[in-house]
This record gives C-alpha cells, structure tokens and sequence, in this order.
C-alpha cells in the first residue's frame, strides 16, 4: 500500500489550523503513549517529531496523508494529557484541544491507550468524552511489541471489557497492526459527511 504523507503546519490554535476542509483522523491519548511514533510508522517515514521524554508535542501538529489513490486527509496529532509540564499543566491539552473539537470540519478520532496499562482512569474519561460527541471514534492499544503473548491476551480482554468496544493493538516500532489500522480508519464513518 502506497502513503504519501507531508507535513503541513503545527498551530497553537484555532488560528493556525488548515482551512481547507479535508476529512481529519485526530490522534489523542495520554503524554508518551505513542501517538508521534505511530504517525510515523503508519506514514512508514519521520514526519512528526518523538521523544523519550512525555509531554513533547505542545501543538496541534497536521499532515496531510494520501493512503492508494484515496482522498487525501488530515492525520492530526494533538498533545497528550494527564502530564502536567510547564506553567499552564495540562493547559496544551484542554485549551488547544477544545479549540481544535470546537471547530467546524469532519473528522473522526483514535484515541490511542498503552496496550500495557488498561483501565487507566484518564483513558476511561476520555472515551467517555468521546462517546458523547458527534463524530466517530475507535481504540487503538499501542507498543503492543512490549507484551509477553499471556498479557497481550488478558489486556485485549480487559480493554474489551472496560470499553465494550473492540480495541486492536499496534507497534510503531516493529508495524504490528498498521495494515489493519488504516483498514479501521476507512471503516470508520466517513468523516467527510458532516
């Protein structure tokens, strides 16, 4: 499967974002659980920036990704929360993200969790946020290459269970999942009928 994937603009709000109306897949999840490296691993090159350290992404980072022959769109990666860095805390998140939800367009959302953590309170909540908005959304488990075979089948189910949704993991590091992420992402309701 070809991707063509560039960088487009990061916007520290509502200003800065793109205007020109493609279908968005925003990435939100936790600070450090994978959503740059994913990004890249799925664009299968480097585009967003990653890093040990959590709480790196303070943007809202837009690349415009064309997957075959489809329709080109957006893959937005938001800042983390539940990692307070800096004077404003989880400001990044909660200010930027409610701008970038806030705003008129179509788009769907991953939330992405640690395939290695489930039932984290702050990952419970954000879906839950989700589930109350109008635009479709999908789990993904992430760093699953860090999973003993016996985890990875008690974590599937927990997260099964705590979410009643079904919740694929992914590796960025060794590309576990891609090919059925992008199949779940063209699954996903269209976000481009709004």
């Amino acid at each position: 499967m070809k991707v063509e994937a560039e960088f487009i603009t990061s916007a520290a709000g509502a200003e800065g974002f793109p205007r020109d109306r493609l279908p968005e897949v925003a990435i939100i999840g936790r600070s450090n659980v994978g959503k740059s490296s994913l990004i890249n691993a799925m664009v299968r090159r480097t585009l967003a920036r990653t890093s040990a350290a959590a709480g790196k992404t303070r943007l809202a980072n837009f690349y415009r990704v064309r997957v075959g022959s489809g329709q080109p769109l957006y893959m937005v990666d938001l800042p983390g929360y539940g990692y307070a860095r800096g004077p404003e805390g989880d400001g990044a998140f909660t200010g930027l993200t409610r701008a970038y939800f806030d705003r008129p367009g179509h788009k769907a959302v991953l939330l992405l969790v640690d395939s290695r953590h489930p039932g984290l309170v702050a990952d419970l909540n954000a879906w839950k946020w989700l589930r109350s908005q109008p635009f479709p959304s999908a789990i993904v488990g992430t760093k699953a290459d860090k999973l003993k075979r016996v985890e990875r089948v008690s974590h599937v189910r927990e997260f099964e269970s705590l979410f009643a949704v079904s919740v694929p993991l992914v590796s960025a590091k060794d590309g576990e999942g891609l090919d059925a992420l992008w199949k779940l992402i063209a699954r996903l309701p269209s976000p481009t009928a709004a």
